[in-house]
């Protein structure tokens, strides 16, 4: 069956920047009932594109922030949303914004489309901007999702999980058809939730040693931990972490990475 198109405006999609237009009514109401904006609240979109959700938002909710890079929709995304309500429009790169700024001593929720090949690093940037965040909806590459949701053991369990599930509970809410895009993407996508944990609830000590551990342990997968983590965690720290020197890093679960990287570091 055909999907229904949304309303918007058409944009020729440019390839040098990877963009897929959202344009299912389907999945944008499936996507409006995930967020459920509530009044009051600040909403911050990622890529509105041609503003497939960002005109339903404004619709439902009132008022949006919108960081776009592509200077070619900010005129058209402008006018198609003056019915529907204040669209406030950050031109640039979103690894450049500020979203403490944008809380203005509140909480903002994340939604948007996720660029495929920017996915990781914006993730990251919301980690760093935690504290201000309520939750995120995010439409990304199936794959990458089903990596940030994975378990301890998984294949696709590694670096990007215990970063995200230490800060955030990580929920898979729904896939996404190719066909829900204009020009169809050649993988699937699917949409997450991310829920940050308050700051009590967050156990790591120092977030840099943190990053720094887990990435050395996934940097050499095929290397037990008494190897790939030599020179940043003693064998003996590891053994008083609760951690098998003898394991491999796709078999520790994130407290494991958690104790590891609260212990001292090697001198």
């Amino acid at each position: 069956m055909k999907p229904r198109s949304s309303t918007g405006f058409g944009a020729p999609a440019k390839k040098s920047l990877g963009q897929h237009f959202l344009h299912d009514r389907d999945v944008i109401d499936d996507l409006l009932r995930s967020i459920d904006p509530k009044p009051g609240e600040r909403l911050v979109e990622i890529g509105p594109g041609q503003g497939a959700l960002t005109l339903p938002l404004l619709q439902r909710h009132g008022a949006l922030t919108a960081i776009e890079f592509d200077r070619d929709l900010i005129a058209p995304l402008q006018a198609a949303a003056a019915p529907f309500g204040e669209l406030r429009i950050i031109v640039g790169d979103v690894l450049r914004v500020d979203f403490a700024a944008l809380a203005q001593d509140d909480m903002i929720r994340l939604v948007g489309n996720l660029p495929y090949n920017l996915s990781s690093p914006i993730l990251f940037k919301a980690l760093d901007a935690a504290c201000v965040v309520r939750d995120m909806h995010f439409m990304l590459q199936k794959e990458v999702v089903e990596r940030m949701a994975a378990a301890p053991g998984s294949k696709v369990y590694g670096r990007l999980s215990v970063m995200l599930q230490a800060y955030c509970e990580v929920i898979p809410l729904f896939d996404v058809p190719p066909g829900a895009f204009r020009p169809p993407p050649k993988v699937e996508s699917a949409v997450v939730r991310l829920r940050p944990f308050p700051a009590a609830g967050v156990q790591v000590r120092d977030r840099a040693r943190f990053a720094d551990v887990v990435r050395a342990a996934f940097g050499q997968r095929r290397k037990t931990l008494r190897n790939a983590l030599a020179g940043v965690c003693a064998q003996d720290a590891m053994q008083a972490a609760g951690v098998r020197p003898d394991a491999r890093a796709e078999q520790v679960d994130v407290a494991g990475f958690v104790r590891l990287s609260n212990l001292p570091a090697v001198a």
